[in-house]
């Protein structure tokens, strides 16, 4: 058995424990039949066996991996605005979006919120500034402890906007920012370099004429030329500023990449092509893929598959982007792929935790939260059955 220090604060001031026994144990590394024991917000003992000691929760072989960890969703988004235009009060949009993600399994979520908007006279009406009266919001119930999991803000840095200057400069390094992402939709280039997937999804989402699909393509591209360069700047330099992480996002070009890590990203969200994500992996860059196009089986917007990547050990971290429950979903996929569960889980645990500087969680061991979930696999599917946050139940 491995034990944390008898004189630690920890042991000093025990709490009741949780111990969960009779468990498959997901390790970094490897996995093992065994117990974890949590006490005062921490894992304080791993050990080997089948064994129930008494008053501990059999888990009867079930999964117990860490506590999911999601670095870019849109989930929040949905909630509140669960309609186009249809705008849902916040405070209950918050407490439902935290709760579903709590029921998949998710334990520490950064919030994808965009900054950089264009005003009424743009041909798509959702382009409000809303990102920094919303992070208040989260950030107040987070003080006010409402949420069951823990909650960081991610920008979305939009550089073909109109006020992305105006609105980076509206959070400081008080604001739990851990990641700034550079956000490239020029039309043409990058995710949608197929105008007529772009078609389809603008237009279809917003219900936009071909003449306002024509006018919106050549708003975009004025944007970049004009400002493009300057708002990657300052983009580059508030993560700075917040002591935030730097991703890219649907880089699809080697020449891409290397701009990217020119600038200090640390992990590429979504690369769009296994030129970007080879690109990536040589220059250290760790490549993130969306679960949706790992579970479907390819891309809705026609670019790689996230499967292909993962063949080609091309693939570090999943996202559940828009489908909060398949986060789960992928990793366990992954497992079976490769044939190695610590493996897959280390993409929605560990990877994630330790691209943006989270060294704290993300793994099953003795020193770390106690955040942790405990799955039961059903025809290949997981089934969850309990999930911990700082050694707390919460779902």
């Amino acid at each position: 058995m491995r034990r944390a220090d008898p004189h630690s604060k920890t042991a000093e001031s025990p709490m009741a424990e949780t111990i969960l026994a009779n468990a498959v144990l997901i390790l970094p590394d490897e996995t093992i039949s065994g117990a974890i024991v949590l006490r005062d917000g921490e894992i304080v003992d791993i050990g080997e066996g089948r064994s129930v000691p008494q008053g501990a929760v059999n888990c009867e072989g079930d999964l117990v991996m860490p506590g999911l960890i999601e670095l870019h969703t849109d989930n929040l988004e949905r909630h509140i605005e669960p309609r186009p235009r249809v705008n849902w009060p916040h405070a209950a949009a918050i407490i439902a979006h935290d709760a579903e993600l709590c029921s998949v399994g998710i334990t520490t979520v950064f919030d994808a919120l965009r900054v950089g908007s264009i005003g009424a006279s743009g041909a798509r009406g959702d382009y409000r500034e809303y990102a920094r009266d919303l992070a208040t919001e989260i950030l107040d119930m987070r003080a006010k402890e409402a949420l069951r999991i823990s909650h960081y803000i991610h920008l979305r840095a939009e550089t073909c906007s109109e006020t992305l200057l105006e609105e980076l400069e509206k959070f400081g390094p008080e604001d739990r920012v851990g990641i700034v992402s550079l956000m490239d939709h020029t039309p043409g280039e990058r995710q949608f370099r197929d105008l007529s997937k772009l078609r389809d999804y603008v237009c279809g989402k917003h219900g936009l004429s071909e003449a306002q699909f024509d006018e919106h393509v050549a708003s975009q591209i004025a944007l970049k030329e004009r400002l493009g360069t300057a708002h990657e700047v300052a983009s580059v330099e508030a993560a700075r500023r917040y002591g935030a992480v730097l991703a890219s996002h649907d880089d699809t070009t080697a020449a891409q990449v290397a701009h990217s890590a020119a600038k200090g990203v640390q992990f590429a969200e979504f690369p769009t092509t296994i030129e970007a994500a080879a690109a990536c992996r040589m220059l250290g860059i760790a490549v993130m893929m969306g679960a949706p196009n790992l579970i479907r089986g390819g891309s809705h917007s026609g670019n790689v598959a996230a499967h292909e990547l993962a063949e080609r050990d091309l693939l570090d971290i999943v996202s559940s982007d828009y489908v909060p429950s398949a986060l789960l979903s992928s990793a366990l996929l992954l497992g079976d792929l490769w044939g190695d569960m610590a493996r897959g889980i280390r993409t929605v645990t560990d990877a994630p935790a330790r691209a943006v500087g989270l060294h704290d969680r993300g793994r099953l061991e003795v020193g770390k939260r106690a955040d942790l979930i405990r799955v039961k696999r059903v025809n290949g599917a997981g089934m969850l059955h309990g999930v911990w946050v700082k050694g707390a139940r919460v779902g």
